[in-house]
């Protein structure tokens, strides 16, 4: 199974392109700050990550400010210049 659920905060949004296809799209980059437990010792994680949306969840991501705090769920897949990951947003909720 390929799931990603991440509370992130968006720092950084495209302007709106589409693919060949005729869908929307949207580039992002998301970052993403926590306290987790690793073999059971607490552990700071900080990270900033490369994310896409395609299609009518870019309406959402459009309207979200720029610093806002979210949950954001989809896949990961292979960057289109084969070169890292990337974060396919296929949802969004709002942070609590």
């Amino acid at each position: 199974m390929n799931r990603l659920l991440l509370s992130a905060t968006l720092v950084q949004r495209s302007a709106l392109r589409f693919t060949p296809a005729g869908l929307p799209a949207l580039d992002l980059e998301l970052a993403h700050e926590s306290l987790v437990s690793e073999d059971g010792q607490p552990r700071k994680v900080s990270m900033q990550m490369r994310a896409v949306a395609i299609g009518a969840i870019t309406q959402v991501l459009a309207a979200q400010a720029l610093g806002a705090q979210a949950g954001y769920g989809g896949f990961v897949a292979s960057a289109r210049n084969g070169r890292g990951l990337v974060f396919h947003v296929t949802s969004v909720e709002p942070a609590p």
